[in-house]
């Protein structure tokens, strides 16, 4: 059975190859995938790798967690599967405040700079 590693602490450099190739070292890797930015394309520093056995999996975590990788302490361990998450309230800006909140947009009497003529 395959045990997916998670890596961290990647390079935003590494690309799929390159990871592929270091966990070829401890064992037959059936998968290398970089997690990218969706808006932009780039590379978040992190992956998985999926091992084709569980010993493949536990020589790799021996060999690459906490070691050096292109200039950088990687992190490798067990995949955990992802956690649910509350839903999105939508994009947009939220200014906090309550319903009745003018949202510091001014106006109003107090505001000196509305005021005509007052003397």
């Amino acid at each position: 059975m395959a045990t997916k590693l998670y890596v961290g602490g990647l390079p935003y450099t590494t690309d799929q190859q390159a990871l592929e190739d270091l966990f070829s070292k401890a064992g037959m890797v059936s998968s290398a995938t970089i997690i990218t930015d969706k808006m932009t394309g780039r590379s978040k520093g992190f992956g998985f790798v999926e091992m084709a056995s569980e010993e493949d999996a536990q020589n790799a975590i021996t060999m690459f967690n906490g070691k050096d990788f292109e200039g950088r302490n990687i992190t490798v361990n067990e995949a955990r599967p992802m956690e649910t998450r509350p839903p999105s309230r939508g994009g947009g800006f939220n200014r906090g405040g309550n319903s009745n909140s003018r949202g510091g947009y001014g106006g109003g009497r107090g505001n000196d700079s509305n005021r005509r003529n007052s003397w």
